[in-house]
């Protein structure tokens, strides 16, 4: 439970109903809440998950065929020359030097670790925990501060019931 935030009453109040309406669910589907905390703001929002995606862009940056070959082709035990020149031959060289530039100026703005594959994972979690766990967890995403270094990653947490207790304070959260 250390994970979980303080939350304001009013937000302690916002949770309980999604996670009622989680619990009521008959079946899985994409209107299913996913909570945003931006704790600078102590704002904090319901997504229903086939929004998510629009309203937390991942980066897919990563996931480009010509570094995905890339990666393949050295996993095989192939240098790293030699699977450039591979992935020039196959994709062509202007493609590869594109998506390695979509890929470092998408490092260097920052994703704070919201890829592709951590949002893939989070889906493919939450239909997991809906489907087999009594009462059903809500993911609150903890948004990383704005302005923070790409380092910073978003943190997931699964929102058991009566892991919102109302005794823990509010302190400041943004520093």
């Amino acid at each position: 439970m250390a994970d979980v935030p303080a939350f304001t009453p009013r937000q302690r109040q916002q949770l309980r109903q999604w996670q009622e309406q989680l619990q009521a669910a008959r079946s899985w589907h994409g209107a299913l809440p996913v909570a945003l905390l931006q704790r600078c703001w102590l704002r904090l929002e319901a997504v229903p998950l086939q929004g998510l995606a629009a309203r937390l862009r991942p980066d897919g940056s990563g996931e480009a065929p010509e570094l995905v070959r890339w990666r393949e082709l050295l996993e095989q035990g192939i240098s790293d020359w030699q699977a450039q020149e591979l992935c020039w031959e196959e994709f062509g060289a202007e493609a590869c030097h594109e998506a390695l530039r979509r890929f470092w100026a998408s490092q260097q703005q920052g994703d704070h670790g919201w890829t592709l594959t951590t949002y893939l994972e989070l889906v493919r979690n939450y239909r997991r925990r809906f489907e087999e766990q009594r009462p059903r967890p809500l993911p609150l995403l903890v948004l990383a501060r704005s302005g923070a270094p790409g380092s910073e990653p978003h943190r997931l947490v699964w929102l058991e019931s009566g892991a919102v207790r109302d005794d823990r304070p509010m302190r400041h959260t943004c520093a």
